[in-house]
């Protein structure tokens, strides 16, 4: 498939009315296409940014406030539980009102919540104000993807997914390091002046780069009730519940990742900080590579579901194998199996969080801005709960980091196959009041 032209109408499912999208904003967006990939990129960069140039100020937050290091870990906790629930509020709001007003909203309401959280007197305020920065921050990434729904269909719009990772993929590579450099000419709260300026920047071009993709013939009407009988109508399909479930698990793979290795890599291994971040930024590095030989070569070549099945029987060996040597089947292992199983893990995410998106999008053209929520609070939900699981037995083992990312990866792969069944051929979803598919 290619990208949608002006009067084209998308091939995946039946659409609410049979109204061809309006050609402006689309044929606008086309000619910009060079500077909507980089705010989109932005947009999805913002989440990863938030959390992690604030991961080098802990240790300060926590002399400066006063307060115990469980309490100031709550400023993570709560910026990512905020980026899980705005997704499920915004973007229902973004299908009835188009992506422009709740995009600008929430953008606005994130720089004036970062702006909060750099005046802070307590850990309670900051932690309130972490909340809001995530609801806010939500609209970012939802409508993002909703964007790109309303623009690409197809492979086009994997290929989009794959591009969005070589942007949106260094944010958690050079976030860390950021903030790191702003400690060393401000304290903690000079992070979040510099996440201000970055929110307004980024609104602004927003504002003036990025044009309304959802024209008004093809937006939901309706209040609370039809935005949760849209969302309940997407979980009840089984194609999309697979994909979804299995990018969710898939994530989970990468949050235990992202919670465990600063120990395991440190602490049971004896690598220096430095080695640490280098190996973080190489894997970091290998699932961008792959995310790109994903797009600009599989994709379009290699049907979407084959890639998939690839990627995650990739990450399956991967945890395999983690767990063989953390539970001395092989022996005494040192760091440099370790590290090539965690970049072969890492790598196989650029096949498949880009696909899973892309193939669970392709069948909502109708509610582009509600399937992207529940993607998004999906993935961000299951890997809050997979992440404190890595911890279980302690900071001297990789064994729980190892089963979970096993039994994660077990649990995507049953998912994409019990629900999805790539094998069969499959009707359009079904959307109530549609006109029949031909």
């Amino acid at each position: 498939m290619s990208e949608r032209g002006p009067s084209a109408a998308p091939s995946h499912g039946p659409q609410p009315s049979p109204v061809a999208p309006a050609t402006v904003p689309l044929t606008a967006a086309r000619r910009t296409g060079l500077l909507v990939t980089f705010i989109l990129g932005g947009l999805t960069a913002l989440p990863p940014l938030s959390m992690d140039m604030y991961l080098p100020a802990l240790p300060e937050v926590t002399t400066a406030l006063g307060s115990p290091a469980a309490t100031v870990q709550l400023t993570l906790t709560s910026c990512l539980a905020g980026m899980a629930l705005g997704q499920l509020v915004i973007g229902p709001m973004s299908d009835k009102w188009g992506r422009r007003r709740p995009l600008l909203t929430g953008m606005a309401v994130y720089v004036l919540a970062t702006a909060v959280c750099a005046l802070a007197p307590s850990a309670g305020l900051l932690i309130g104000f972490r909340l809001l920065q995530g609801l806010a921050g939500a609209a970012a990434i939802v409508i993002a993807r909703a964007v790109v729904r309303d623009l690409y269909d197809g492979v086009e719009m994997a290929r989009f997914f794959s591009t969005l990772m070589l942007i949106s993929g260094t944010a958690p590579i050079i976030a860390p390091l950021i903030g790191g450099q702003v400690l060393r000419f401000a304290d903690w709260r000079g992070v979040f002046v510099v996440l201000t300026a970055v929110g307004l920047a980024l609104t602004l071009v927003v504002w003036r780069g990025l044009g309304e993709t959802l024209p008004p013939e093809r937006r939901q009407t309706g209040g609370v009730g039809a935005a949760l009988r849209t969302m309940r109508g997407l979980l009840a399909d089984r194609v999309f519940a697979g994909y979804t479930l299995a990018g969710g698990f898939a994530f989970a793979v990468l949050f235990s990742y992202i919670s465990a290795s600063p120990f395991v890599v440190q602490e049971i291994y004896g690598a220096s900080p430095q080695a640490f971040s280098l190996l973080f930024g190489l894997n970091s590095v290998g699932l961008i590579v792959v995310g790109q030989v994903n797009g600009k070569l599989l994709v379009g070549r290699v049907s979407l579901d084959k890639v998939l099945a690839v990627g995650i029987a990739v990450l399956t060996t991967a945890s395999v194998a983690l767990l063989l040597m953390s539970t001395g089947v092989f022996g005494e292992t040192g760091l440099v199996p370790v590290a090539a199983a965690l970049f072969v893990l890492m790598s196989a995410m650029g096949l498949v969080l880009p696909n899973t998106n892309a193939q669970a999008l392709m069948r909502t053209p109708h509610a582009a801005g509600s399937a992207s929520a529940l993607l998004g609070t999906s993935s961000f939900l299951v890997g809050a709960v997979a992440s404190p699981l890595v911890g279980i037995a302690g900071e001297h083992t990789a064994v729980p980091m190892a089963l979970v990312q096993l039994s994660c990866s077990l649990l995507a792969a049953g998912c994409f196959l019990a629900l999805c069944r790539p094998w069969r051929d499959r009707e359009p979803m079904a959307v109530p009041g549609a006109p029949a598919a031909p």
